[in-house]
């Protein structure tokens, strides 16, 4: 949806097709279509792996498209199953995570497709995208890449909502009853396992052992969040907790924030983190786990990452070394933002190539 409004608002004329999967609106249908695109829902539930094939193959039969770029990782061979014998340009697959997910609940079945689907994929794909080196290498299942069809490309970032952020620290910490002087440790992003939010809670309880005045914030929503509240207890520090739930302006509590930290699991590693970026663009110091790839990292960052094997002590250690170092530059976060692939004139133009045969 970033890619399609930047080529609109460059002039650039589009004819881009979404295919949705779950088979009901979703929240960007409106802007999508007044941008000039068009949604077309899947009439068959994606459990049904052979009927919702089918009636892709009759979308893009009707369609007569000149690419098909599907999104769903190690799914998208079923994609390219229902492009066989049609007349379609160019077919890529686009992955955006590590996770390797198949969409089964039994782990049997997910360990049986995983490797047929990785195959098809490879087979009948023209192109492999992905979001990071990471990523493209976990799909790839140790092939060696192909010149020119296994291909990293990367997020194009909005810069926008970062450039000219009215930053008031008091009212802003008065709003979440909190002291004026608090330090705001942040976790943005689901809470869910894979990103590993309690631990953020222990890092807390070592880090007001040396800071008082640290707090902790969530911006976000997920299945853990049942577990934080009663961890926060046990560890005494539920009152210097605060949950805001789901966030439309993460960029503006980003910003008032001091650290940024995502402690997920090293394993399967993030896909690219695109959080990451914008805690760099808010002028966060971040604490990482050595789940997160190289890929997200601006020259400008000020950051440590650690093993989650190392205790909540050294990660609070690494805050406070941190918050004795300059505050990292939204300026020069800016500026490199701007010299790199995640610029969005060059994100465009990267893909827009990668459509063309």
């Amino acid at each position: 949806m970033r890619m399609l409004g930047h080529a609109r608002l460059l002039g650039q004329e589009t004819d881009w097709t979404f295919y949705c999967a779950l088979g009901q609106p979703g929240a960007l249908d409106d802007q999508a279509r007044s941008l000039g695109a068009r949604i077309v829902c899947s009439p068959v539930p994606i459990g049904r792996k052979a009927a919702f094939a089918r009636a892709l193959r009759a979308e893009i039969a009707t369609g007569r498209y000149d690419v098909v770029h599907a999104h769903h990782d190690l799914v998208s061979g079923l994609y390219m199953l229902a492009t066989i014998g049609q007349p379609v340009g160019l077919r890529l697959i686009h992955t955006h995570n590590a996770d390797e997910i198949v969409l089964t609940p039994s782990s049997l079945k997910q360990a049986l497709l995983r490797e047929p689907l990785r195959r098809i994929g490879l087979a009948l794909a023209d192109r492999i995208l992905s979001n990071s080196h990471h990523t493209l290498d976990t799909y790839l299942g140790g092939r060696a890449r192909r010149e020119g069809r296994d291909i990293v490309h990367y997020y194009g970032l909005d810069p926008a909502p970062f450039r000219d952020i009215h930053v008031d620290r008091t009212a802003f910490r008065r709003a979440l009853g909190l002291a004026d002087d608090a330090l705001i440790l942040l976790f943005g992003g689901r809470l869910v396992p894979e990103k590993n939010p309690v631990f953020a809670v222990d890092v807390l309880a070592a880090l007001r052992a040396r800071e008082p005045r640290a707090v902790l914030v969530y911006a976000g929503a997920g299945s853990e969040e049942a577990a934080i509240v009663p961890r926060a207890a046990a560890l005494g520090v539920a009152d210097s907790v605060r949950l805001l739930g789901w966030r439309g302006d993460l960029p503006y509590v980003m910003a008032h924030a001091d650290w940024f930290i995502l402690p997920r699991p090293e394993h399967p590693m993030e896909g690219f983190g695109l959080a990451v970026v914008e805690a760099q663009l808010a002028g966060l110091r971040m604490l990482l786990s050595r789940g997160i790839p190289d890929d997200p990292l601006l020259p400008t960052a000020s950051y440590r990452r650690l093993a989650l094997a190392e205790d909540a002590k050294a990660w609070a250690d690494a805050a406070m070394a941190l918050l004795n170092e300059p505050a990292p530059s939204r300026e020069a976060a800016l500026a490199a933002l701007a010299r790199s692939p995640f610029d969005m004139d060059t994100a465009l133009a990267h893909l827009n190539q990668l459509h063309t045969a």
